[in-house]
């Protein structure tokens, strides 16, 4: 059995998927861009910005489903530029503080909407 999980705190799906699933204990959260969930738009306003955006999306994701970043136990990390890790990392080390999850970080050609980062997280549900 499976649970959608939805927040108008986090921006709505550009496509037919939900912003996360919750099965068999984990919780699956689809990857977040840096959308202001408020207005619908784009933030191109510098990787740094992008990426603080998309980490309060996904936060917003996980405590619509009564989780934290605490519970997070894989994330992936897909950029545009690959020299943009080591922002994109900084701001991604304020939300991770200990017990780290497992993380790839990739280099891709193209993002949706034009976007920098986009970042999926999987978390264990207690």
């Amino acid at each position: 059995m499976k649970t959608i999980i939805n927040t108008t705190n986090a921006p709505a799906p550009i496509g037919p998927y939900s912003q996360a699933v919750a099965a068999s204990g984990f919780l699956f959260v689809s990857g977040q861009v840096p959308i202001n969930p408020a207005t619908g738009e784009v933030v191109t306003t510098g990787i740094i910005d992008e990426a603080k955006l998309v980490m309060e999306n996904l936060k917003a994701i996980l405590t619509e489903a009564g989780l934290g970043f605490e519970s997070v136990i894989k994330t992936n990390i897909f950029l545009t530029d690959m020299q943009t890790f080591a922002q994109v990392n900084e701001v991604y080390g304020a939300y991770f503080t200990a017990n780290f999850p497992a993380r790839e970080t990739v280099q891709v050609s193209a993002l949706p909407k034009g976007v920098n980062v986009e970042i999926s997280v999987i978390a264990l549900k207690p």
